[in-house]
């Protein structure tokens, strides 16, 4: 009997027939096995509350070093004490799905309900940087800090840094309601500072925009550009509209819960100048679809419109603008021509106060109109 070390572990000479065990003289239950061919393990013996003793093997000399081993030997018996079996605890380990496994009834579970735009974003995200760092993993074993080391590779793009955060959590809360694991491992981990995007057109970039696509009478993406510039709507939701959604007569587009973001049907009011785009676009649509943009595959809605709005950015010499900017320019406009923060909201779907919340600025100018209305009359008393 001795205390297991580095230097008593590599003094041990290997039996030529019989294997040789030897245990730990601080730590109870801990040992070290050496077979006749030279191989060495740590392992710990314990009963478990049935009383039945077991061996469990901690790990392989040369692997992990004789400091380690008695590390975790004293993490596996302290969950001895408490009442708990580790090795079937680590069977159980063992067993979990992969990482993979769990990305594919991630979305046969629960991203099939979502938005075809989100659906898209998590496969890229899952594809590009989870399954290459975690997927063969287990589920179970996947840490804090290599969740967190992904997380600091991706510190030069925040933003995209914080949904592969939150995807993982997702994915791993879905984990713990299936039993797949009993924490999740995402929390703690403090994300980075967002730079919201604050990017719209003016009055002068929007003429240029608008007459660049009144020069294309005929072609159907343009008609996309301009519903989205007149409804602020989301490009996911005029992409997927139907005719059905529109009541032409009293100007109404109901939106359907499953595209909106907040899964809640919407009752849109929608502009003159809108209807008169759909009544264009009624009339130069030749083949019979429900959509109202249909794309070149039957019976499908139109999919591919970034390379026309690169054409028109070029063409109206603008450059940096999203096609999501024209949702920001439609709220944009409102709040600076004095519409509350409210009612821009709801016209916009808005799900929390806090996302109108970013316009506030904007509407300060009427306000400043108004109190110049009130100091310009003054004037007139003084003078």
């Amino acid at each position: 009997m001795s205390k297991i070390t580095k230097r008593f572990v590599e003094s041990i000479i290997p039996h030529s027939r019989k294997t040789l065990i030897f245990w730990d003289t601080e730590l109870k239950g801990f040992g070290v096995v050496v077979l006749p061919s030279g191989r060495t393990t740590y392992c710990i013996q314990y009963r478990n509350t049935a009383y039945i003793k077991k061996r469990l093997k901690v790990g392989v000399h040369g692997q992990i070093t004789a400091e380690q081993a008695r590390d975790l030997a004293k993490k596996y018996l302290s969950q001895v004490v408490q009442g708990k079996d580790p090795m079937e605890q680590k069977k159980a380990e063992m067993a979990s799905p992969r990482m993979k496994e769990l990305a594919t009834q991630y979305f046969e579970r629960h991203a099939e309900r979502k938005r075809l735009k989100s659906q898209n974003e998590d496969k890229t995200m899952l594809n590009k940087y989870i399954l290459p760092a975690f997927g063969d993993k287990r589920v179970s074993q996947v840490t804090f800090h290599e969740i967190q080391t992904l997380h600091l590779k991706l510190k030069a793009t925040p933003y995209r840094a914080n949904r592969v955060l939150a995807l993982l959590s997702k994915m791993f809360s879905l984990a713990i309601s299936w039993g797949w694991r009993t924490d999740n491992p995402v929390l703690g981990i403090e994300r980075y500072q967002e730079e919201k995007r604050d990017r719209w057109l003016n009055d002068e970039e929007l003429q240029r925009v608008w007459g660049i696509l009144e020069a294309y009478p005929k072609h159907i993406t343009a008609y996309v550009f301009k519903f989205l510039i007149l409804t602020g709507a989301r490009k996911g939701e005029v992409l997927q509209a139907t005719w059905d959604q529109f009541d032409l007569e009293k100007g109404i587009w109901t939106k359907p819960a499953h595209l909106t973001k907040q899964k809640k049907k919407e009752h849109l009011p929608i502009s003159d100048r809108a209807l008169e785009v759909l009544y264009n676009l009624k009339k130069m649509t030749v083949r019979e679809s429900p959509y109202l943009f249909p794309g070149k595959i039957s019976g499908a809605p139109l999919q591919e419109i970034k390379t026309f709005w690169k054409r028109v950015l070029k063409e109206a010499s603008l450059e940096n603008v999203r096609i999501h900017d024209l949702r920001h320019t439609h709220a944009s406009h409102l709040v600076s021509s004095g519409l509350s923060l409210s009612i821009v909201g709801k016209l916009l779907g808005h799900t929390q106060a806090t996302t109108t919340h970013r316009y506030a600025h904007l509407a300060d100018e009427p306000l400043r109109q108004a109190a110049e209305l009130f100091g310009s009359k003054f004037n007139k008393f003084v003078s």
